[in-house]
């Protein structure tokens, strides 16, 4: 803690901070689930690429005003912007439940996404009441309000089929962002009278030049891809994976958001043990493991529910001749006779029984393309060869792997922040705005991009493949900057380790020397 600062205001400013955060990201995040029920009642038709930009929408305010607010925050203090900020939030939040066209929806999300930026005003409130050796874990503590999208995509759908009567009365949808901005306002005035006015002590002498200094070195951007993938992810997902269940698995909104739940209240919540890792461990050390452990979960991700039938192995004529016989379990050629591979007897039983599966199923058979009385010449084909390739994508997998997925982002995005007072300890304001810009980019870039994608392949399962690319790119570029790094330290303890690494041997006294 800083100075004589008594704990008490510490613990109070972290844990206001922390409910005011919750709050304003369960609000950030009421698009993924409002536009989803709109469209899913058919109240609204928009499209896919439509539904991606009224998801990312309020992530573009929140992002672009992260920087300017974390300024405003160094500059007169948490207690001031963060109150101001949810106070004019709540006025476009208000004004969205009387939008009645796809252009009013996007002028209320704009302004709404100001609660976005609410983590800029948390990092530096929060940074300033710790000391260094803590702030790992009170920055962990503080993001764990990334669990108010949880509160959203597991509370809204439910409240939305309450206030709409199960659906007979669609247009009290109207209510719901009533009520997100009364919270807000109510949040507003909670903080105001709960917390204590804090700046930081130079913030009056820095010049804005001095302020943007930091932005010029390249590993401030280095750690805003991590953040891309770790913080913008997480946000695309937790309102993606909605309409993801919804489409992939033919679920009720209800039903989806109570999975999305499952990858977005873990990931929320365990962002505090992520900062506890990195404090103990080291940073960049949870993040080998976070965006390796990404990179797996990803992969497996990739690969679509799917019902494909491919060309087999065929029969083709070993000679000239009259086709005499033609059945469906077999062909004669002449007096020659051709056995026919058999549709399986239980195909329709796998088909209609999918739950249960976990590996592709591979079914074989063959049909005749020749008639009775047909002159067929020598290596003509006689009957073809069908593969059927079933995959279900069974539900409780996928979910487990987002689960996996869900919890690695958690940790990686306090992770990320616990690099930033370690390289700039007196810039981490500036610094934690822009990796927070560049996060939350990532939330308002991905679910266009996923909406895109799907319209012009018609796979879902394409975002999976985006976020496996982000991955393999942040894993090599750390990699790199890890080996110069070593290599500028000592490169004689470099070649020594490559040399060790190639023929096997488990260097003890070397892997403790890094």
């Amino acid at each position: 803690m800083n100075g004589a600062t008594p704990r008490g205001h510490a613990i109070t400013a972290l844990v206001m901070n922390t409910i005011a955060f919750t709050v304003c990201f369960a609000a950030w995040m009421m698009n993924g689930v409002l536009v989803t029920f709109l469209v899913d009642a058919q109240l609204f038709s928009f499209s896919t690429v439509e539904i991606g930009w009224l998801i990312g929408i309020p992530v573009l305010t929140g992002s672009l005003t992260r920087l300017p607010v974390g300024l405003l925050t160094d500059r007169f203090g948490g207690r001031v912007v963060y109150t101001w900020l949810m106070a004019l939030s709540a006025i476009p939040m208000w004004l969205m439940s009387t939008a009645d066209s796809y252009a009013e929806f996007m002028v209320f999300s704009l302004g709404f996404g100001l609660t976005g930026a609410s983590f800029a005003v948390g990092i530096a409130y929060t940074s300033i009441w710790f000391d260094r050796s803590r702030q790992g874990t009170a920055l962990g503590i503080f993001g764990a309000g990334n669990a108010g999208a949880a509160v959203t995509s597991m509370g809204a759908p439910f409240l939305l089929q309450w206030l709409t009567e199960d659906g007979s009365n669609v247009e009290a949808w109207r209510t719901l962002p009533q009520i997100y901005a009364v919270s807000l306002l109510v949040m507003a005035i909670i903080f105001w009278f709960t917390t204590r006015t804090r700046v930081v002590a130079d913030a009056q002498t820095k010049t804005m030049a001095e302020r943007l200094r930091p932005l010029k070195e390249l590993r401030v951007w280095r750690f805003g891809l991590y953040y891309f993938f770790v913080f913008g992810g997480f946000v695309a997902l937790a309102q993606w994976l909605i309409p993801y269940y919804v489409n992939v698995y033919t679920m009720n909104i209800a039903s989806a958001g109570l999975m999305a739940t499952i990858f977005i209240l873990p990931s929320g919540v365990i962002r505090a043990l992520g900062g506890w890792l990195s404090d103990f461990a080291g940073a960049r050390t949870v993040m080998y493991w976070v965006l390796g452990v990404s990179a797996i979960c990803c992969f497996l991700l990739t690969v679509p529910r799917m019902d494909i039938q491919a060309p087999g192995q065929g029969v083709m004529a070993p000679r000239s001749g009259t086709i005499t016989s033609v059945t469906s379990k077999e062909v004669r050629l002449g007096d020659q006779s051709f056995l026919l591979r058999q549709i399986p007897e239980n195909s329709v039983t796998l088909l209609n029984d999918p739950n249960a599966m976990v590996w592709p199923a591979f079914e074989f058979w063959q049909e005749p393309v020749v008639v009775v009385g047909q002159e067929v010449e020598r290596k003509e084909l006689v009957a073809r060869g069908v593969t059927h390739i079933y995959f279900q994508a069974n539900f409780l997998i996928f979910t487990a792997l987002v689960f996996v997925l869900g919890i690695a982002m958690g940790i990686g995005k306090a992770a990320v922040y616990k690099h930033i007072p370690d390289y700039f300890p007196e810039d981490v304001g500036v610094v934690g705005g822009i990796v927070g810009v560049l996060g939350g980019l990532g939330g308002f870039v991905c679910p266009i991009l996923f909406g895109y994608m799907l319209q012009g392949t018609g796979i879902w399962t394409t975002c999976w493949i985006f976020f496996l690319a982000v991955t393999v790119v942040c894993l090599v570029w750390m990699h790199l900057v890890v080996r110069r790094m070593l290599h500028d330290r000592d490169p004689e303890l470099l070649r020594h380790l490559e040399r060790h690494t190639a023929e096997g041997d488990q260097d003890a006294e070397v892997a403790g020397a890094l």
